[in-house]
């Protein structure tokens, strides 16, 4: 069974993305007979190009994948060019995984409650700084040319490119590099722009690219920083499918098309660019200029990337202070006073959406680790590489979300499924699984396979083996992994939302419901919730190999 494993994985994962695809394609042109469209016709596109402010709608998704993406990738390289395993360096490191397991709606509420015109902090510098009594009247959030949403883009994808970048340094030799360099007379930060960012581009090429894709194609961040009128693309997309005249969803259908074709456009207009600066960064290195910039390097990366940690920190302080906030005038740098009574208020409602929210994401991300051990398992018995099929694992992450799960739930409609947990289980680990393997292959690779030799020697079999040595080795990355899906399954919004039918409630789809409204207090207790979830995964990961080997030091260092 084990040698079917990794094409079990990669049919799980395509034939639902490309599947869903074309089951977009016939409602989009007018036909779905279980809805009444018995004739092919382009109706539904007619609609959509009629449909008010739809090129606003297609510029502001396209601008913002492509400068969110353009902009964290910017900071996180001139960051890397300054590191010399300082404190500063070593604290940025460590924060960069708690960071990550922040999910994107409640990392968006907290960057919504800094920098609103009543935001903590227009409050820190009002009236001493501003002359500021009541809020301005300025659209800092919800503008119109998406600068908010691309703003929050920027803050929560610089860690995931950060790490990945971290985690490709290695395989390049980055310091014998930079001392290369710089004994030919170039300074540190133009020695590593000229040696090592070319070589690591090519390595997290793929994360950028499913940093791209997520950006144009968001829909839970578009519905809390994005425009209104008109939304993003995406998020109209999900507005039609949720409409109660179910002949909206041929319009919503021929919209997911051109999300699609928004998100291929932005992807080639980047592979455009990358040939163009290319080309440009090919003429500075063989310029041989060693000498300029360095400085402004030097401070741009340093003041940069503390400016993007220290945001999304304080964007998780400002959702807990208006959390247990009282009474709280404009203003006030900090409330009148602190009350547990929205904690109180919200508790009983949050219980069962809690509880969902760890049942999909442990089922999930339990079946993740399970495929992923299977497919790596088999790769080691057999001792040959993984099938290169194995890469579109990465599909799900290419593709936006609501290009295929519209089709998904087309699809459904015709089989006569009505929404359940089970496919909703299932639509999340399209998700959780490309980033489980991506956190399980190198550890399970880089095991001293001569224990296991050891354990066959002794008279164990290969499951025995397996299961008696090598799994509790590796209970540590077996459990990061798991913690990471859980952390990711609990972000999700649009699949939770879309195939779960809205009958299926976790705190992310009652989060981002709450953003139309304008209670903080609540805004802030669910928020606080949904970024909460994630730490006790990965609390439970660092806890669970410390109780469990607190006999057995040796074990401890794995």
């Amino acid at each position: 069974m084990l040698r079917l494993a990794p094409w079990i994985i990669v049919l799980s994962l395509v034939l639902p993305v490309v599947g869903g695809t074309l089951f977009t394609v016939p409602p989009a042109f007018g036909y779905l007979p279980v809805l009444g469209g018995n004739d092919w016709s382009f109706r539904p596109w007619l609609e959509l190009a009629a449909t008010p402010g739809i090129l606003r709608s297609v510029a502001v998704s396209f601008s913002s994948g492509l400068l969110a993406t353009g902009l964290a990738l910017i900071i996180v390289f001139l960051f890397l060019s300054t590191i010399a395993n300082t404190r500063f360096d070593r604290w940025i490191q460590r924060l960069v995984s708690p960071l990550l397991s922040i999910p994107h709606a409640a990392a968006a509420f907290g960057f919504a409650f800094l920098v609103a015109p009543s935001g903590l902090l227009l409050r820190w510098l009002s009236p001493s700084l501003t002359g500021f009594e009541r809020p301005p009247d300025w659209l800092l959030l919800n503008d119109p040319f998406g600068i908010s949403l691309i703003s929050g883009l920027v803050f929560k994808e610089i860690p995931f490119l950060l790490l990945v970048s971290l985690a490709g340094l290695p395989q390049l030799n980055a310091g014998q590099r930079v001392m290369l360099a710089r004994s030919l007379g170039y300074l540190p930060r133009v020695a590593w722009f000229k040696t090592v960012a070319p070589a690591l581009y090519p390595l997290i090429r793929l994360p950028v690219y499913a940093v791209l894709a997520f950006a144009t194609s968001t829909v839970d961040v578009a519905m809390i920083l994005g425009p209104n009128l008109p939304s993003t693309l995406s998020v109209q997309v999900v507005q039609w499918f949720n409409d109660p005249d179910l002949s909206r969803r041929f319009l919503a259908s021929a919209g997911a098309l051109l999300q699609l074709l928004v998100t291929v456009s932005t992807l080639s207009v980047w592979w455009g660019l990358e040939k163009l600066i290319g080309t440009g960064f090919n003429a500075w290195i063989a310029g041989g200029n060693r000498q300029r910039f360095d400085g402004t390097l030097w401070l741009a990366g340093r003041g940069l990337m503390l400016i993007a940690t220290l945001l999304p920190m304080l964007g998780l302080f400002a959702l807990a202070l208006n959390s247990v906030a009282g009474f709280w005038r404009f203003p006030d740098a900090w409330p009148g006073s602190i009350t547990p009574s929205h904690w109180l208020q919200a508790l009983p409602d949050l219980a069962r959406p809690f509880w969902m929210t760890m049942v999909i994401a442990t089922a999930a991300s339990a079946l993740a680790v399970a495929m992923v051990l299977a497919a790596l398992e088999h790769e080691q018995r057999r001792n040959r590489p993984a099938p290169r099929a194995l890469w579109l694992l990465y599909l799900p992450l290419l593709v936006p979300q609501v290009g295929f799960l519209s089709g998904i739930t087309v699809l459904s409609q015709i089989a006569g499924q009505a929404p359940a947990l089970w496919v909703v289980v299932w639509a999340h680990l399209l998700f959780v699984l490309p980033y489980v393997y991506l956190t399980l292959v190198e550890p399970y690779r880089r095991f001293d396979f001569r224990w296991v030799i050891l354990g066959r020697s002794l008279g164990l079999s290969v499951n025995q083996a397996f299961w008696r040595i090598r799994l509790p080795m590796m209970l540590r990355p077996v459990l990061t992994a798991m913690a990471l899906g859980v952390a990711i399954s609990v972000s999700l919004y649009l699949p939770t939302q879309m195939l779960g039918g809205g009958r299926i409630v976790t705190v992310t789809t009652e989060a981002v419901a709450l953003s139309s409204g304008g209670d903080r207090r609540l805004i802030g207790v669910w928020a606080m919730v949904q970024a909460i979830t994630p730490f006790i995964g990965f609390l439970l990961a660092l806890l669970i190999p410390r109780l469990l080997w607190k006999e057995r030091r040796g074990m401890q260092a794995l």
